[in-house]
């Protein structure tokens, strides 16, 4: 396959998001990390946040509940619910200004797709920053009951010869994710690809926000799903399918959520910034306690956030997993994730490997330079200087934006540092 390029981006690449990064540039002159002033009051008094009906949104749930905003100097931030992501990109595509949104609990891979136009109207690409990652682990990958008897769970394989009937039968395969390119859409097509399923051949892979995964397929408009909490939990809780396997046993300690904020409101406005992410990195902190899971999912159950019973939240908030297919695990630390171990550091290895799996899948051409569009939206050095200003231990920030090598469950490793050699490693892909 073609290698993904280091030194340059392609020429049509490189004319679309040179606008994006000429306001990033600007932004970093002006403002470098550390250079504002320890106590310079924000520029705003609020901001517009879009979130959607997940556990992992938890933590600007919980900032805006318990008054961390407020705290400091941000009274007047709006968490509004958004129907899709489609309706987050949307409304991130208008702003804050025109009655959309600043900012948002986002899919980790979307202000990328965002940033180079890839998923807005007519390509126009919308400069983004990403400013923190929300959590870790906690997706679910959920499975029709029809297919109980195939005894999947991490190994997909089981389902290749059901799957294959019911294709034989006339009968579509559908697989729900909830935004093509998203975290949701990356797990489940690693996940079936591992276990030599192609997502792009052998089934049909469909779009579904979050909190409407569990009625359709009540009515059998799927036969696999991956999405967040509380949803994987409800469909148990209702009878209507099971759990094959939760993300973190395909990834153990994989990113999931971002907080993605629009360049052009952090470049106008970097002390409310700063301001914002010490608020949201309090909340997940606070969210991170064991103390705290029983209000937490009381109040995420809340009619305004979630309007769901909060034993649909609870369980699986603490390592409780009732799979719905026999199998229960207490315990475990397959629990979200939302500051210890740098749940909250937006690590750029981690932006590099959403990055190379959506060129495995042609989102983005194989000649993309990575590492460049990474730098360009990854703002880790803001997390930095906001972690600084919130007084966190230096033990707890990490020291460097890689993680290292990331080795997933069937023995595939991610080397930062060569996408092109994880991607060549795969078997099933659709980038050649």
């Amino acid at each position: 396959m073609n290698k993904i390029i280091t030194t340059g981006m392609s020429r049509r690449s490189l004319l679309k998001t040179t606008a994006a990064a000429a306001l990033i540039g600007a932004v970093r002159t002006a403002f470098p990390s550390g250079a504002f002033a320890a106590a310079a009051a924000p520029e705003v008094t609020g901001a517009k946040l879009g979130f959607i009906a997940l556990t992992d949104a938890a933590a600007l749930i919980v900032a805006k509940e318990k008054g961390l905003f407020e705290k400091h100097g941000l009274p007047d931030v709006e968490v509004a619910k958004q129907a899709s992501w489609g309706a987050t990109r949307d409304n991130l595509v208008l702003g804050g200004a025109s009655n959309g949104i600043d900012g948002a609990h986002i899919l980790s891979p979307l202000p990328y797709l965002m940033h180079t136009g890839k998923v807005t109207q007519n390509n126009q690409p919308v400069p983004m920053a990403l400013l923190a990652r929300l959590n870790y682990d906690s997706q679910g990958i959920s499975v029709a009951k029809e297919y109980a008897d195939t005894g999947v769970q991490l190994d997909a394989s089981k389902l290749k010869a059901a799957f294959e009937k019911k294709k034989a039968e006339g009968k579509e395969v559908k697989a729900a994710m909830t935004f093509p390119g998203g975290t949701h859409d990356l797990w489940i097509r690693y996940w079936l690809a591992a276990g030599g399923i192609d997502p792009d051949k052998d089934v049909s892979t469909i779009v579904v926000p979050p909190p409407q995964m569990v009625a359709n397929m009540k009515v059998g408009n799927m036969d696999v799903f991956c999405v967040g909490e509380p949803w994987n939990e409800q469909l148990v809780n209702q009878g209507v399918g099971f759990t094959a396997a939760t993300t973190g046993e395909l990834w153990k300690g994989h990113p999931e959520k971002a907080l993605g904020m629009r360049a052009d409101w952090v470049e106008k406005n970097p002390n409310a910034t700063r301001a914002l992410l010490m608020a949201v990195m309090e909340a997940q902190q606070w969210c991170d306690s064991m103390d705290n899971k029983e209000e937490m999912a009381t109040i995420l159950g809340k009619r305004q956030w979630f309007n769901v019973p909060p034993k649909d939240i609870l369980g699986r908030l603490k390592g409780d997993i009732n799979y719905g297919n026999g199998r229960v695990a207490r315990g475990t630390d397959l629990y979200m994730k939302f500051w210890a171990g740098g749940a909250s550091y937006p690590f750029k290895s981690h932006d590099t490997w959403f990055m190379a799996e959506n060129v495995r899948w042609g989102k983005f051409a194989p000649d993309t330079d990575i590492k460049s569009l990474v730098d360009q939206v990854n703002r880790e050095d803001l997390w930095r200087d906001a972690a600084k200003a919130l007084g966190v231990a230096a033990a707890d920030i990490p020291s460097s934006p890689s993680r290292g090598k990331e080795t997933f469950f069937d023995g595939k490793v991610f080397d930062p540092e060569n996408p092109s050699a994880y991607l060549d490693s795969l078997a099933i892909k659709a980038a050649s």
